[in-house]
C-alpha cells in the first residue's frame, strides 16, 4: 500500500500570491498535482496537507483523498501528514504541491526503486556549469557537476524508515528541506531515479509564463 503526502501548506511569499491556486490549463496548480496521484493505480490514499480553503478550491473528491492541517514549517507539515497515514501503509511518498506535472511513469519508476532499495527519489542530473561564490557574488571556485543532482519529488520510502526519520527529527529538533535529508540523519541512503520528463516546481511568477 502506497500512501502519498502532498505538502501544500505554504503561504507562497516568494510569489506574492497563492501559486497553488494559479490556473494552468483552466485548473489550479494544486488540482493538477493531486489528480496525478489520484489517477495512479499504485496509490492507495492521498493525504493533502493544506488548508480547508485550498481543499475546496481544487474541487476534487475521492474516497482515497483526505485533508490534514499544515504545520509551522515544511517538516512539521510532513509530520502531520505522516500522522494521518493509514497504519496499513507499506510505503509513504512525499510530493510538493507545487509540482503539478509529475508523470505517471515517474511515479511508478520511483515506487519500483523504493521497493528495491527501501528509499528512492525523483531527481535530475545537473547539466549546467556549477560555481561557488563568496557573499559578494564573486566566483571563488568551480565545482565538478559529476554525480551532482537536482532533487525533485516524489520521494518514496518504506513506511517504517520515514517514520523513524521523523521521530528522530522530533527528538533532535533538526531542520530538513526534504525527506532524503531526513533519511540521511538516520544513515539511510536514497536511490535517485533520473526523471527525463517535466517536473518543474512553481516558485516564481515567471514560472507560470513558460508552461
Amino acid at each position: 500500500m502506497l500512501s502519498v503526502i502532498i505538502v501544500a501548506a505554504g503561504n507562497s511569499r516568494r510569489m506574492g500570491f497563492d501559486k497553488l491556486m494559479a490556473h494552468i490549463h483552466g485548473k489550479p496548480v494544486l488540482s493538477h498535482t493531486v489528480n496525478a496521484f489520484l489517477q495512479s493505480p499504485d496509490v492507495s490514499e492521498v493525504i493533502l496537507v493544506s488548508t480547508p480553503e485550498r481543499y475546496k478550491k481544487i474541487a476534487l473528491t475521492a474516497d482515497k483523498l483526505k485533508l490534514t492541517a499544515g504545520g509551522a514549517n515544511r517538516h512539521d507539515s510532513v509530520s502531520n501528514g505522516i500522522a494521518a497515514v493509514s497504519p496499513n501503509a507499506s510505503f509513504i511518498a512525499v510530493h510538493d504541491g507545487a509540482r503539478p506535472f509529475i508523470s505517471q511513469e515517474q511515479i511508478s519508476r520511483t515506487l519500483e526503486a523504493a521497493r528495491k532499495h527501501g528509499a528512492a527519489a525523483s531527481a535530475t542530473k545537473i547539466t549546467d556549469t556549477v560555481k561557488r561564490s563568496n557573499s559578494q557574488g564573486m566566483v571563488t571556485e568551480s565545482i565538478s557537476r559529476e554525480n551532482l543532482w537536482g532533487m525533485q519529488t516524489p520521494q518514496i520510502f518504506k513506511a517504517e524508515l520515514l517514520i523513524k526519520a521523523y521521530k528522530h527529527i522530533s527528538q533532535t529538533a533538526a531542520l530538513v528541506t526534504d525527506e532524503v535529508s531526513a533519511l540521511e540523519l538516520i544513515n539511510i541512503h536514497t536511490h535517485l531515479v533520473e526523471n527525463l520528463t517535466p517536473n518543474q516546481k512553481i516558485t516564481f511568477p515567471q514560472d507560470l509564463n513558460i508552461l
